[in-house]
C-alpha cells in the first residue's frame, strides 16, 4: 500500500512543495509545530531512512541542507532543528524546523491548525528565497 507521501509524490494527494528534484521532495506539514516545519523525502518510497543505499541518503541529506538554508531565511530563527522520528509515516522523512527555542521541537506538544492560504504563503516564502 502507498504511504501518504508516495501520494504526494503522485500528485494524487495535494501538498505545498517548497522544492523538488528528479529524486527529492520538500513540502509543507500540514500540521506543523511551529510555522515554517518543512518534510523532506526520497520520492522512492522506503519505509526506514537507514535501509537507503549511500547515494539516496547522502544525497537526501544534501537536499535538506539546501531547503534548511531557505527555511531559515524565510523563517528567520536561530537555527532549523532535524529529526528523524519515522513513525508515524512509512516512508522515510527529515522534519525541518525553525526554533528559537528546545521547546519547538516538542513533538508532544500540540499542532499548529494553519489554514491552506497560511500554508501557500509559507511555502511562497520559502520557494522565493531558494
Amino acid at each position: 500500500m502507498m504511504s501518504i507521501f508516495s501520494k504526494i509524490v503522485s500528485g494524487e494527494i495535494p501538498a505545498h512543495v517548497v522544492a523538488e528534484t528528479t529524486d527529492f521532495l520538500a513540502f509543507l506539514d500540514v500540521s506543523p509545530l511551529v510555522m515554517g516545519h518543512v518534510l523532506v523525502i526520497p520520492k522512492k518510497e522506503i519505509d526506514y531512512i537507514f535501509d537507503m543505499d549511500d547515494e539516496i541518503y547522502t544525497g537526501l541529506t544534501l537536499f535538506a541542507k539546501t531547503v534548511a538554508t531557505g527555511v531559515k531565511k524565510a523563517f528567520p530563527c536561530k537555527k532549523v532543528g532535524v529529526a528523524v522520528i519515522g513513525l508515524e509515516v512509512p516512508h522515510a522523512h527529515i522534519h525541518l524546523i525553525p526554533m528559537n527555542n528546545v521547546s519547538d521541537m516538542n513533538f508532544s506538544k500540540e499542532k499548529l491548525k494553519p489554514s491552506q492560504d497560511e500554508l501557500a504563503e509559507a511555502a511562497a516564502k520559502i520557494k522565493a528565497v531558494l
